[in-house]
């Protein structure tokens, strides 16, 4: 007997996913069915309960299997233990697995599927066998869900062309609408960084609007919505919104909590802080990533590197890249352990890094890996004093990182062919390259690397985060509007802004404006 709130059709409420409204009805029922409790879980899910999610599915499959159902009983078993192993709670999983195969028997069902892809994670053998299982029963769920292993699992084994397109068909299902709320957004979150594992950008750009588009259609959504943000913030660094991209990073932060997708949104919140010249920030953000279970590396070393500890940088990236045998995760890691071998002249190292990294380029269809591979290939020519061969390389990058609206990869090349240029002793394209770089390092608010092509400090003695306070303060800014946009207290801008008028021997915003116009700051 279901008694569900007058006027509420809960059927109807969730076909248009409007997940407050199935939950609110189904949780003041008198009595509910096995049916409803399935939905009720999938609504609890969706509202971002994980824990009464998986209480609901209990009592659903208990229900099932009071009224002999055994197939629905064994597909609630299977979330269950889905639901389980993503938690990392293995012992219950595997106890729920356990049951689901016992109550499964030798029941002709798709339900075999499900069961079997519980046990089938990284074995493309039996993914394709769970593959076909869903193929004969005209099971679109368990299709997709078989599929899109199968391409991850080609992923780690290298076949990066077959994954990718395996990853492809997955999706085809995923955005016409035919996959039920929960498969629907974990195949899109776990494709897109599927797709940012394998440095397919405009894969992961394309699917991210699509993700955004679905998460936006569901009001009530909660689920699914801090990996979003997360995947949001990665591809508006890329293009450069950096202060949207750090607003999404920590909005993403706060609404995963815990866990190791947390740890990926405070990973990328330390990279942008990082860029931007706010050390102290970001070195907390990375710790933080770390403590959530997410490797802070190579940004952390590259932190270090900024802040003079050269040591500690190369040995923390020779410590994770010796310890690191994907080669899709060993090519992130490469682009960052040239920069920091050429930083401490080790040429050997750099340019090892380097050809390894052109052998990952050549072997996947990544734009962005060829255009890291080539900046890599032209910075290592320089530093070796052939700015001749370096430019080729660099050229070719550049024009890598203009395909793919990358402004700040961009202004890196372009200072590397500045310096080229120079030490050729063409200083007229030398400074035209280095003029462009600088004013693209100042529309991203990238600090260190305008300190950088201003030769450190050039004699007065700012940092980078003061810097970035001095332009804003010439803008016209008050104290309030620039705490605002740098994410810091007022009490920490005026101090800031008191150490600029010291450090410059300045008496006044106004003197410090007309100082940073005559050294060309702004």
């Amino acid at each position: 007997m279901i008694d569900h709130p007058v006027g509420v059709d809960v059927g109807e409420a969730f076909e248009r996913r409007a997940w407050k409204d199935v939950h609110g009805a189904l949780s003041r029922a008198a009595a509910l069915g096995a049916g409803d409790l399935e939905r009720l879980a999938v609504a609890t899910y969706m509202l971002g309960d994980e824990a009464a999610y998986v209480d609901a599915l209990e009592r659903a499959h208990q229900a099932h299997v009071e009224a002999g159902a055994v197939e629905r009983a064994v597909r609630c078993a299977f979330w269950i233990g889905l639901q389980l192993t993503l938690r990392g709670e293995i012992g219950r999983a595997t106890g729920w697995i356990a049951r689901a195969q016992r109550q499964l028997g030798g029941h002709d069902c798709v339900e075999q599927g499900y069961v079997a892809l519980l046990t089938a994670f990284g074995d493309a053998r039996e993914l394709a066998a769970v593959t076909e299982i869903g193929e004969r029963f005209g099971d679109a769920d368990l299709f997709s869900l078989a599929v899109h292993q199968q391409g991850s699992v080609l992923l780690r084994e290298g076949r990066v062309t077959d994954g990718l397109s395996l990853l492809d068909e997955a999706m085809v299902a995923v955005t016409a609408g035919e996959l039920s709320p929960i498969v629907t957004g974990l195949i899109y979150c776990s494709v897109i960084e599927d797709c940012q594992r394998a440095h397919e950008l405009r894969r992961a750009q394309e699917w991210t609007a699509a993700l955004t588009r679905w998460c936006e259609q569901q009001q009530d959504l909660v689920a699914f919505t801090g990996r979003c943000l997360v995947h949001r913030a990665e591809i508006m660094q890329v293009h450069g919104a950096w202060e949207d991209a750090l607003e999404e990073a920590r909005q993403a932060g706060e609404r995963l909590g815990e866990g190791v997708a947390a740890g990926q949104a405070h990973y990328r919140r330390g990279e942008l802080l990082r860029l931007r010249g706010d050390a102290e920030a970001a070195e907390a953000a990375y710790r933080e990533a770390s403590r959530c279970g997410w490797e802070p590396q190579p940004g952390l070393a590259l932190l270090w590197l900024a802040q003079g500890r050269p040591d500690a940088a190369a040995a923390a990236i020779r410590r994770v890249a010796a310890e690191t045998a994907d080669p899709l995760r060993r090519a992130a890691l490469l682009p960052a352990r040239v920069e920091i071998a050429l930083a401490t002249r080790d040429l050997e190292a750099a340019r090892a890094a380097g050809d390894e990294l052109a052998t990952l380029a050549g072997a996947m269809p990544s734009t962005v890996l060829a255009a890291a591979g080539a900046q890599a290939r032209g910075a290592t020519l320089l530093a070796q004093g052939d700015p001749g061969a370096a430019l080729g390389a660099l050229r070719e990058a550049a024009a890598a990182w203009q395909e793919l609206a990358a402004p700040y990869e961009g202004a890196r090349v372009r200072e590397l062919v500045g310096l080229s240029c120079r030490a050729l002793g063409d200083e007229k394209s030398a400074a035209l390259e280095l003029e462009a770089a600088r004013d693209a390092y100042l529309r991203l608010g990238a600090a260190p690397d305008v300190a950088r092509l201003e030769g450190g400090d050039t004699g007065h003695g700012l940092s980078p985060r003061e810097l970035q306070v001095l332009r804003l303060v010439a803008a016209g800014a008050t104290n309030r509007a620039i705490a605002d946009e740098l994410v810091l207290s007022e009490r920490t801008v005026d101090r800031h802004v008191s150490n600029i008028l010291a450090k410059l021997r300045v008496p006044s915003r106004a003197a410090a404006t007309a100082w940073a116009y005559e050294h060309r700051l702004v």
